[in-house]
């Protein structure tokens, strides 16, 4: 029999521990406006003020700080069609190792223009598909591969935002975390289920972004064809460890639209001042379907996972209610 794919909270305080030097500790704040329209306790966990825009960073320096000096010589690749690759770019530079990033030539110009101004190789290719079929020719030269979200180095580093959640507001009882891939979600679900049990977690896509729905349709990973807005939660499919997770750790995943998520973006930024990207506001659009699960003495952290869009897409998504 096989054990249970886990996470450990002794994992993840390493992590906060190992990576404390390089990242910020983001804010959590609360918003009366919101919480009054949703009749209930709501904060934001800011991670658009994170390191490059986006939480990616924490998971992307406690992978990078335990490589060998082997691996730091020759070097880092990874795949990306937006903050991860910044991360990884960013932690390489910061770190002083070469780093080699395979994007969609789909990628919005801002990321691939950030990724390259951290000093990362930027490899253009045809589809998301094709960018990760090169990894595994670059692991076999020696190449360290910095996963976007199937490691459990870069889940237990992204798992440091329940810890720093639940220190800030102890009476948490509820965190909705979005969905790409499935390590944002991996390592926040199980530092929340380790740290305390009654916490509930609730997973969020958009639709046309949906890999984690599909999968446990399915039972399995199964490719998607990403169309959604939220870009950033644009993963060709999740992995059997994020399958696993979310199964056993997640309430459920909500699946809201575009449109939705915008709304929730605009009402963000109107009430808070804070501009997050689709895949973070639809945290905020999630929590209004699930309404009826949160009371007045609800404490609902909602994880604003990243803050990276550009001004033109911000106007004509306006423009065009949401849509591409």
């Amino acid at each position: 029999m096989t054990s249970q794919f886990s996470i450990s909270i002794e994992d993840i305080r390493a992590a906060a521990e190992r990576i404390r030097p390089y990242v910020r500790r983001t804010p959590l704040a609360g918003s009366a406006a919101i919480s009054a329209m949703l009749g209930t306790n709501i904060y934001f966990k800011q991670e658009v003020f994170q390191k490059t825009g986006a939480f990616k960073v924490r998971g992307a320096f406690n992978k990078m700080l335990t490589l060998t000096d082997a691996e730091r010589r020759i070097g880092v690749v990874a795949v990306s069609g937006g903050n991860h690759a910044q991360a990884v770019a960013y932690a390489a530079r910061t770190l002083g190792i070469r780093a080699r990033i395979f994007m969609p030539q789909s990628t919005p110009k801002n990321y691939q223009e950030a990724t390259r101004g951290y000093g990362a190789e930027v490899v253009l290719m045809p589809s998301v598909r094709e960018a990760f079929n090169q990894i595994d020719k670059h692991v076999a030269e020696g190449w360290a591969n910095v996963h976007p979200f199937s490691d459990p180095l870069v889940m237990a580093g992204q798992g440091t935002i329940t810890l720093e959640i639940v220190e800030d507001l102890p009476q948490v009882t509820d965190i909705i975390v979005s969905i790409g891939g499935g390590g944002l979600m991996g390592g926040v679900a199980s530092a929340a289920k380790e740290i305390r049990p009654a916490i509930k977690v609730w997973g969020v896509e958009t639709e046309g972004a949906d890999a984690m729905s599909k999968a446990l349709e399915a039972g399995h990973p199964v490719e998607v064809t990403v169309t959604s807005i939220a870009k950033t939660l644009g993963s060709p499919s999740v992995s059997d460890e994020t399958l696993e997770l979310a199964r056993r750790l997640l309430q459920s995943v909500t699946l809201v639209t575009d449109k939705e998520a915008l709304e929730a973006l605009e009402l963000i930024l109107e009430r808070t001042k804070v501009l997050a990207e689709p895949a973070g506001s639809c945290t905020l659009a999630a929590a209004k379907r699930l309404n009826a699960h949160f009371g007045p003495d609800s404490h609902v952290a909602l994880i604003l996972c990243g803050g990276n869009i550009s001004l033109n897409d911000l106007c004509h998504y306006h423009s065009t209610g949401g849509s591409q």
